[in-house]
């Protein structure tokens, strides 16, 4: 079985959010739009991909991550859809722990909320980058500007925005794409058809001004870039990009997207800046682990044909087949059948079957690359947090 995507195709990432700030409503959508789901579900209707526990669809909300692979423009993306309810935070810190970059959901209605300020701190000490999408612009109250004031003044980001909504609220219907400099609008209900427009004559000079602002924050994360800038030397749209995307991997800058999930509008271009700037497994730092015999410290890179190391991070009982491990692997390959050894419990263990999950559902695979997220079926010794 060959390597399906090169590593550096690779996204995995988390969506993460206070409670209600519409996480599972942008992943159904993200599926829907990535070909996976051929309807959206609903929360509301209890019919949600990754909301698939009885419990979680009688009550409309997340208790436990939720794994899911799709595909978008050339690119597999993982994505772990977490709980937002602080009583299932250790939940998000185990998802954190494995993620290469995140897409932070917030309500632009209430702005950063309590909870929204957990996971960024968490975020922040297992640093992983991010990109935010303030969602819900169609409600009454909703504010772009007093969302990214949030951002900046309660987390202390560096927010970027990247796009300009086109009217507010009810009559919300459209965005400005910054770098481009067009103006998107979605023409039917599912949000499948994109028009690109001129920007409205009444909309030019803000979306002017906010572009300008944009390229002067952008050129002061790169000292070629601020040369360019002060020698007012006009920067193009790929460097602006690779320097953007630099920075969210240093966690230097938040690019800053909006739309509504529910409205079905502006989520593809979450899924463009995904892989416009978050990182690939080859961008992120090679993980790091202790060796047990002498305690030195070693490196795994993500290469294919490295040692196996990987990390149990997530264990569900499925009631189809039984004890399901998630494991992300960071090195090497993982077969179906081999065995792998466990160093905290000294004992080796046969890989059962692997599975890439679709939340409930699941696909057989063979073989597990470096750099991807699998399931395995079979592990009778290794627990949340062991070593492979």
């Amino acid at each position: 079985m060959a390597r399906t995507f090169p590593l550096e195709r690779y996204r995995n990432i988390g969506i993460i959010a206070h409670i209600d700030a519409g996480k599972t409503t942008t992943t159904e959508r993200i599926l829907f739009y990535t070909g996976k789901t051929y309807r959206m579900g609903s929360v509301d209707d209890g019919t949600t991909v990754t909301d698939w526990m009885v419990q979680e669809r009688e009550r409309g909300i997340t208790i436990v991550s939720a794994a899911v692979t799709c595909e978008w423009k050339g690119y597999q993306i993982n994505i772990i859809d977490t709980p937002g309810h602080i009583d299932f935070t250790a939940e998000v810190q185990r998802s954190l722990r494995v993620l290469d970059g995140g897409v932070v959901v917030f309500d632009s209605v209430q702005g950063v909320e309590p909870q929204s300020e957990t996971v960024w701190r968490q975020a922040d000490r297992y640093a992983v980058p991010r990109i935010c999408f303030a969602n819900k612009m169609d409600r009454t109250g909703a504010s772009f500007e007093m969302t990214i004031e949030s951002i900046r003044h309660r987390l202390g980001a560096n927010p970027i925005p990247m796009q300009l909504p086109i009217g507010s609220e009810s009559n919300f219907r459209g965005v400005i794409d910054l770098l481009e400099m067009k103006a998107i609008y979605w023409s039917d209900d599912l949000g499948r058809e994109m028009t690109f427009e001129d920007i409205p004559e009444d909309m030019l000079k803000p979306a002017e001004e906010m572009r300008a602002q944009l390229v002067e924050k952008v050129a002061e994360l790169d000292d070629d870039l601020i040369v360019k800038y002060l020698d007012g030397v006009e920067i193009t749209v790929p460097e602006l990009k690779a320097t953007l995307r630099q920075a969210v991997i240093e966690s230097k800058a938040t690019p800053i997207f909006c739309g509504s999930s529910l409205r079905n509008k502006g989520v593809q271009q979450v899924l463009d800046a995904v892989i416009d700037y978050l990182p690939s497994p080859l961008d992120v730092p090679a993980v790091q682990g202790t060796n047990p015999d002498n305690g030195s410290e070693v490196n795994y890179p993500p290469d294919d044909s490295a040692p196996l190391t990987s990390l149990v991070f997530k264990i569900v009982t499925d009631p189809y087949v039984g004890r399901l491990s998630y494991i992300p692997v960071y090195s090497g390959t993982l077969k179906q059948g081999e065995m792998a050894y466990n160093p905290t419990k000294g004992r080796r263990e046969r890989i059962g079957r692997l599975l890439h999950m679709y939340a409930d559902r699941r696909e057989d695979v063979t073989e597990v690359y470096a750099g991807d997220i699998a399931a395995t079926l079979g592990l009778k010794e290794s627990f949340t947090g062991d070593t492979l």
